[in-house]
C-alpha cells in the first residue's frame, strides 16, 4: 500500500427496486452504495469476504453520518472513495464520498466502525496483519486534508433576531 489518495470503489450501479416514489434513489440505498465501496476496502485491509468465516472476526458499524448532496436516478453511476482518517487497536473512523461517474458529489458518509469477536459478539482488537494493513492505510491517508464535513453537527440551525 503506497497510494496517498483515498481508496476508489469500482463503478457502481443503481438497481431500478432502489427508485423510489419520488422518481429518486431512495435514502437507504445511499447506504448500501456505500456499504458496498466499504466492501471492497476492506478487501484490500486483508478483511473481505473469506475473512469472517475463517477467522471469525467481522466489523460492525457503531456510527454513521449521511449527507445528501445531490439525487441520484437509475441510470446514474457511481464511485465511493473511503478515507481512513483515524484508528486504534478496535475502531476505525472513515470518511467516504459518493462521486457520480461525471465527477460531480452525490453524498457523503463518515462512520466509526467496531472489530468484533463473533463468539461473543464483543469488541476486540485487530489481529496484527489487519492492524499493519491499518496503519500502513492511515499512514497513506495521512497527508489528504480532512475533508470539509468531517465531524458535522446535526440539527436546526436558527438565525439569532435583529
Amino acid at each position: 500500500m503506497t497510494d496517498p489518495t483515498p481508496f476508489l470503489s469500482r463503478v457502481l450501479e443503481i438497481e431500478k427496486e432502489w427508485i423510489d416514489y419520488n422518481g429518486h434513489l431512495n435514502m437507504a440505498y445511499y447506504n448500501v452504495l456505500f456499504d458496498r465501496g466499504v466492501d471492497e476496502a476492506f478487501a484490500r485491509l486483508g478483511m473481505g469476504p473469506t475473512y469472517s468465516a475463517q477467522r471469525q472476526l467481522t466489523t460492525y458499524t457503531a456510527e454513521i453520518h449521511v449527507c445528501y448532496v445531490r439525487e441520484l436516478h437509475l441510470t446514474d453511476k457511481v464511485r465511493c472513495s473511503f478515507q481512513l482518517l483515524d484508528h486504534d487497536d478496535k475502531r476505525f473512523h472513515v470518511f467516504q464520498e459518493m462521486r457520480h461517474v461525471d465527477g460531480w458529489l452525490a453524498a457523503t458518509c463518515e462512520s466509526v466502525g467496531l472489530h468484533i469477536d463473533q463468539s461473543g459478539p464483543k469488541v476486540t482488537p485487530f489481529p496484527a496483519d489487519i492492524l499493519a494493513n491499518l496503519e500502513a492505510m492511515r499512514a497513506e491517508h495521512a497527508s489528504l486534508p480532512i475533508p470539509e464535513r468531517v465531524g458535522r453537527a446535526i440539527g436546526i440551525r436558527r438565525r439569532k433576531p435583529a
